[in-house]
């Protein structure tokens, strides 16, 4: 099951929580495709994650997302796995986005959340989003945060093109005013592909 923790428990919480929140959010509606991939970004902090649950539970949106395997240990781990979370082993990382391409592919529709920029400064971003979003031809839905005015929420959807260079000057323009919670950490969009002048797609 994608998620099972129902949809308008999730939105009834979620609801409560922007009434409640300091944080606005201004939020576009992503297509009726039912399946696609969600960009949590600038991905500054792990309080992202707060706000990213709240964002998917206001829009209805079944989501999955991937997390330390550690985090799903007892006493916790039924509840990630409620919350929609994939436990990743980092230390065999092997496969993974073989084996996410084929669970977007033939399971059950769900949003795939994903942060390329991990929590840290780094040389650019991971490919991983742009690789599975083109093996499976499902949309972008590029979400944020942005701490100078204090707003979040999903942007722009978009469909990738296989032009590395170009799809990737769409997704810099649209953060390129967005700080994150921790605005020190912010990375540059750039796939370490485009570094290197390969293609990631």
């Amino acid at each position: 099951m994608a998620y099972s923790l129902g949809v308008s428990i999730r939105s009834a919480v979620a609801r409560g929580y922007w009434r409640l929140s300091r944080w606005r959010l201004e939020t576009e509606r992503v297509p009726s495709d039912g399946a696609g991939i969600l960009i949590g970004a600038p991905h500054t902090s792990n309080w992202d994650f707060v706000l990213m649950l709240a964002i998917a539970g206001e829009a209805d949106l079944p989501i999955r997302w991937l997390g330390k395997h550690t985090l799903f240990k007892k006493p916790f781990g039924p509840l990630m796995r409620a919350l929609g979370g994939i436990p990743v082993d980092r230390r065999d990382p092997a496969g993974l986005v073989d084996e996410l391409t084929e669970r977007l592919r033939t399971g059950s529709g769900f949003y795939l959340v994903v942060t390329p920029e991990g929590t840290r400064s780094g040389d650019g971003w991971k490919s991983g989003f742009y690789r599975i979003a083109r093996a499976t031809d499902l949309p972008v839905t590029l979400g944020y945060v942005d701490r100078t005015t204090m707003t979040t929420g999903l942007g722009p959807t978009i469909r990738l093109t296989g032009d590395v260079g170009a799809d990737m000057d769409v997704v810099r323009a649209f953060y390129a005013d967005k700080a994150g919670l921790v605005p020190a950490r912010r990375t540059e969009p750039r796939l370490r592909e485009e570094h290197r002048g390969d293609t990631a797609g």
